[in-house]
């Protein structure tokens, strides 16, 4: 099962994803271009809530009873996932994945430029 350590690098190792605390310290926020696309509670076992598509959220939510509307978000286009055995990490890794892509498609134009221009600088 992932650890709070193995949750937070996946989310922190995606291209220019920049975590920030800015509901607390108990919460690290992972964002892409300005935009939040993973929570991340410092707690034991691991709660997280992700961006994603309304119709990928209704099917992982059908499939695992760990994964729930998002928590304190727009319940549509949020997920909240509070880890248990049934749920296989690499699902939470794809959901991961798939909340990061969720935003970073969505950035305008400027912004991706802006990220691109970075990623080629910093070598990401």
């Amino acid at each position: 099962m992932l650890g709070l350590a193995d949750v937070k690098a996946l989310a922190a190792a995606k291209p220019s994803a920049v975590a920030e605390r800015p509901f607390g310290p108990e919460h690290v926020v992972y964002k892409i271009g300005g935009k939040m696309f993973a929570i991340v509670a410092d707690s034991e076992p691991v709660s997280m809530t992700l961006k994603c598509d309304p119709v990928l959220s209704e099917i992982v939510r059908g499939e695992y009873a760990a994964i729930a509307p998002g928590y304190h978000t727009d319940k549509r286009h949020w997920i909240t996932i509070r880890q248990d055995e049934a749920l296989p990490d690499d699902e939470i890794a794809r959901l991961i994945d798939h909340a990061y892509e969720q935003v970073r498609g969505k950035l305008t134009r400027a912004a991706k430029a802006a990220l691109a221009e970075a990623e080629a600088a910093s070598g990401d």
